[in-house]
């Protein structure tokens, strides 16, 4: 699938891109080039640092803004495959940032599509988050107008047969600005601020999260939102699971925060297929014949009323997976 391939992915410096880039190395070593492409100078460096080994060819660093239309179409040059990470991300900042957050998510999205138009780009695969179904935040709500802006350009250019799919992702564990390193961080204080004692996450690890998308890559026909079954957490069992000796200090939730977050609305439901590992939302507007889809995956229609929710998930991580977890992926050296 990737053999002879040139992949670039956006925010490419951050820990997803990081983590995919090991995947392709270990995995894919007849890619013909990984482009990374991010405005992080330093990031940069360290990274070009960490996988010197790969050499220029296997590798390359490219700085530049996915606001910026211009350095993305130099980029996008040769390019078969783009992965499109690059975003505002931090709900707070969002709300206290909001033209900012908008320029990057939304503006962003435009600008990589109309560059992968005009530079030939086989598959787009878009990055989103839960917290773009039925949203109540600004960093939500740019990432669903992200989503819809990535289907809607499968009708734009259909001559090309440019593929624009989207992956819709949970929370990355341990990832930065998360809250397992402010728990672990916290912690040595004595005591938790806890939001909402009900509150619960999905939770993903980002090696399950790099292989989730390359399966998406293979499977993209065109328009859809990938979903990835994944188990949830509740926020009290992580706060055990890190440090069940803390007392714990009810702060409430921050400005757009949700209890439960949500993958698939009930809206979703009625193009919403069940693939076995993971669901497919389905475009409302699909540019491939239904039937030939439903021939080649043998998809399950979900019930009518169906929601793709946190709270309401029939797979839960516990104490004890939450410790191995945090152990084997954030801190080798944790300790309860």
């Amino acid at each position: 699938m990737l053999k002879g391939k040139n992949i670039l992915v956006t925010g490419g410096t951050g820990s997803f891109g990081r983590e995919f880039a090991k995947q392709i190395f270990k995995n894919h070593p007849d890619v013909n080039s990984l482009v990374i492409f991010s405005r992080d100078e330093q990031k940069h460096h360290q990274m070009s640092i960490d996988f010197e080994e790969y050499g220029d060819r296997k590798i390359k660093f490219i700085i530049g803004d996915v606001r910026d239309l211009s350095s993305l179409e130099r980029a996008f040059v040769g390019m078969d495959i783009v992965i499109h990470a690059a975003a505002m991300k931090h709900v707070h900042l969002a709300e206290m940032n909001p033209l900012e957050c908008i320029k990057t998510n939304v503006h962003g999205a435009e600008n990589v599509v109309a560059a992968a138009i005009r530079s030939g780009v086989k598959i787009v695969i878009g990055l989103s988050t839960d917290k773009a179904a039925a949203p109540n935040n600004l960093y939500g709500a740019t990432k669903l107008t992200s989503d819809k802006l990535f289907i809607a350009s499968n009708n734009l250019n259909r001559t090309d047969k440019i593929r624009f799919s989207i992956v819709r992702l949970g929370n990355f564990l341990g990832s930065t600005g998360s809250v397992i390193p402010f728990f672990l961080k916290k912690r040595k204080e004595g005591f938790l601020p806890i939001t909402d004692i009900s509150m619960t996450r999905f939770n993903m690890v980002l090696e399950d999260a790099c292989k989730f998308v390359l399966k998406s890559i293979e499977n993209s026909w065109g328009g859809e939102i990938f979903v990835p079954k994944i188990p949830s957490y509740r926020l009290m069992d992580l706060a055990v699971a890190i440090a069940p000796n803390c007392n714990h200090n009810i702060v409430g939730m921050r400005p757009g925060e949700k209890q439960h977050e949500e993958m698939i609305t009930i809206s979703d439901a009625k193009y919403t297929l069940d693939l076995g590992g993971y669901f497919v939302i389905l475009p409302q507007k699909p540019i491939f014949d239904f039937n030939e889809y439903e021939d080649f995956f043998k998809p399950l229609q979900v019930d009518k009323n169906f929601s793709y929710q946190s709270g309401l998930n029939d797979q839960w991580e516990t104490v004890d997976t939450l410790r191995d977890l945090i152990k084997k992926y954030v801190d080798p050296n944790f300790i309860y």
